[in-house]
């Protein structure tokens, strides 16, 4: 139990960040009921129809499957109700769902129309053979899904909408050049404890530092969201927010945001990058960075290799702190009240759905 009041809370205990027990709960407890970002509507582009993909592959290793009907795009599992067969390994273009395995056919939509030699099986088909369905949502193009009922994710967006809504995200484009993925030797929490604070701001990111005016850095949590403000220097870049912002006349680098529990979204002048921070293992993380850019001018001028260093700069204190929690004189640490308010919210969130 993390205690409400941030100026009493202890941190999570080490032993958090190394049980593999609690690890292997967090799949069902706190992954599972969550929303995962799985890309944009750019992968239609190319005029397929069926798109699969492994949610969280090498940890929850969900097969799903986006699929494009008449009453548009639904997810659906892509795991055959005879013998639990996947059935589409590559994106592209069919007018049915058929089983490689046996030959079961379903509709795009996941209902199951046909399965050779079944004429004498009895009370056949029952809802279970058909495919499981998942929440969907689109948020300017960005495609959101739900394996079971999660937190209320509109509601969140609509927050996002409110700072970043006057820009046009639906016509940012992703840069793949600039967009990598990371391997963290650390905890997956970790990293989210890292990303929650800019207290480490001065010590760690010392060319970010010079580009923020730290002191008015704003920290403000939702229910199951975190947003950080970066003011820019005097000399820095900002958004040049429109007259009816509730944020007009202020110097704004960028806004952070975090959404429980994996999940980064970092908007910026010249466009977002997206974070997803993604569990390989109790000491092994990967964290993929996917670029849009919408000002191409703003972003060559020397963004992407300012944000490798910031997070070479992450990885470096993430990876030394979980190495650290091995110690025998460690147990738990205090918040800052002032600084580290949305580590004490990802915590507590973990502490509620783990039952910690």
């Amino acid at each position: 139990m993390i205690h409400g009041d941030i100026r009493q809370a202890e941190t999570l205990p080490s032993d958090f960040y190394q049980d593999l027990e609690i690890f292997n709960r967090s799949k069902d407890k706190v992954f599972v009921p969550s929303w995962q970002w799985i890309g944009t509507d750019e992968i239609w582009q190319s005029g397929i129809n069926l798109y699969p993909l492994y949610l969280l592959e090498h940890f929850l290793d969900e097969p799903i499957l986006l699929s494009q009907t008449d009453a548009g795009v639904r997810c659906i599992s892509n795991v055959c109700t005879h013998r639990g067969n996947i059935m589409i390994h590559h994106p592209g273009k069919s007018r049915r769902i058929v089983c490689g395995y046996h030959g079961r056919r379903f509709g795009l939509e996941g209902k199951m129309e046909h399965m050779p030699e079944f004429e004498e099986a009895q009370d056949f088909p029952r809802a279970c053979d058909h495919l499981p369905q998942f929440d969907l949502m689109d948020w300017h193009g960005h495609q959101f899904v739900n394996l079971q009922d999660g937190f209320d994710l509109r509601a969140m967006l609509e927050i996002m909408d409110r700072k970043v809504g006057f820009l046009p995200i639906s016509d940012f484009r992703h840069n793949p050049a600039s967009s990598k993925d990371f391997l963290v030797h650390a905890h997956w929490a970790l990293y989210c404890d890292n990303y929650l604070e800019g207290f480490h701001i001065p010590f760690v990111h010392h060319d970010l530092n010079a580009q923020l005016d730290y002191g008015s850095y704003s920290t403000h949590e939702y229910e199951h969201m975190t947003l950080q403000i970066g003011y820019s220097s005097d000399s820095g870049d900002c958004f040049e927010l429109p007259m009816d912002h509730e944020d007009h006349g202020k110097r704004i680098l960028a806004y952070y945001f975090w959404l429980w529990p994996n999940m980064m979204f970092n908007f910026y002048p010249w466009g977002l990058q997206v974070n997803v921070v993604k569990p390989l293992g109790l000491n092994r993380t990967r964290v993929s960075f996917i670029t849009y850019v919408y000002e191409e001018e703003r972003f060559a001028d020397g963004v992407e290799a300012a944000s490798d260093k910031v997070e070479r700069e992450d990885e470096f204190v993430v990876e030394n702190v979980h190495r650290g929690l091995k110690s025998r004189y460690y147990k738990t640490g205090r918040f800052s009240p002032k600084r580290e308010s949305g580590v004490h919210h990802f915590h507590r969130l973990l502490a509620k759905y783990l039952g910690y």
